[in-house]
């Protein structure tokens, strides 16, 4: 296993991947991962066929690894099956009891994990997604989002310590959205583990700043999104400046040390540097001697959706 201090790792983990491999015939899905999740909100984060659904049901033993293994608190959950009621998982399937009522489907897994109060815990987690006013309606004429919120609620109903989610924000409108993504955030707040799957970059970004990303069935960056940007030193910075001398600053700023690039258009400039640190530091006496205004100065490349570009593509 990687060193703990790498940023793949966390301090206190509750779920431990270390050198997880799965392979479907002679189709590898997940290959040589290993990382770990614990308070808080992780996001694991990959295209369409990258293998986040395969690692999460390793996470939660409904798949096993060919090599490699998976801990929740320090436990193999095939081995010590009562820690399963530590876990809440929301499946990206939409696997549902169309006939059941949605206050059914979630007394139903409350019944599965014996609770003593099912009809008390049951409410709880469903006022908690805020299908109350639904809660009595069948599934099956339910949207998608509504689905979704009832597989939310039926995975919270026993108040997890270890929340998965696959993809759960699909088929929600944006109000929906935005209560989902509050909820998740405010369960991490608490202390619980929640590890959520997107391929959707502004959802991931809403929800946290720690990332697993994932390409091609392998672990391609950790951490948070600055830091993994920072790590990429082969590939220079985007900074666009808006300034009322864009043509004269770019002229004075050419001969920077570290300036791959300049381009300017009718509102801004826009530098590559492989310093950011130097053109920080040139930029304001430069202005001054130019007697320019620069009114904004801002990166183009450190948010989610850009730097999972360059996992990705390489530009």
């Amino acid at each position: 296993m990687t060193s703990p201090s790498s940023p793949e790792f966390v301090p206190e983990p509750t779920v431990v991947v270390d050198a997880v491999t799965k392979w479907f015939g002679q189709k590898v899905a997940v290959s040589n991962i290993s990382c770990s999740f614990g308070p808080g909100v992780s996001g694991l984060l990959g295209p369409n066929g990258a293998g986040k659904t395969t690692l999460l049901r390793m996470l939660v033993a409904l798949a096993l690894p060919s090599e490699g293994s998976v801990t929740v608190l320090g436990n193999n959950l095939r081995r010590k099956y009562q820690n399963y009621r530590d876990v809440g998982l929301v499946p990206e399937d939409d696997a549902v009891y169309g006939s059941l009522t949605a206050r059914q489907y979630v007394e139903y897994a409350a019944r599965l994990l014996r609770l003593r109060d099912v009809a008390d815990a049951s409410a709880s987690a469903i006022d908690l997604v805020d299908m109350g006013y639904a809660a009595d309606r069948t599934i099956g004429g339910f949207s998608k989002g509504m689905r979704q919120r009832t597989k939310v609620a039926a995975a919270l109903v026993h108040r997890p310590g270890i929340l998965v989610l696959d993809e759960p924000l699909n088929g929600t409108d944006p109000v929906q959205r935005a209560n989902l993504i509050s909820l998740f955030r405010r369960l991490g707040d608490e202390g619980t583990t929640v590890i959520v799957s997107s391929h959707i970059l502004e959802e991931i970004e809403r929800m946290t700043d720690r990332v697993i990303a994932m390409v091609d069935g392998k672990l391609a960056a950790a951490g948070d999104v600055a830091a993994i940007r920072r790590a990429m030193t082969d590939i220079p910075y985007r900074v666009e400046i808006h300034t009322d001398g864009a043509r004269r600053l770019a002229a004075a700023l050419i001969s920077i040390e570290g300036i791959r690039g300049l381009d300017v258009d009718e509102q801004a400039l826009h530098i590559e540097t492989e310093d950011l640190l130097a053109l920080g530091a040139r930029l304001a006496p430069v202005a001054r001697d130019l007697d320019v205004r620069i009114t904004s100065f801002r990166p183009e490349d450190e948010s989610l959706e850009s730097v999972f570009r360059y996992l990705v593509t390489g530009r």
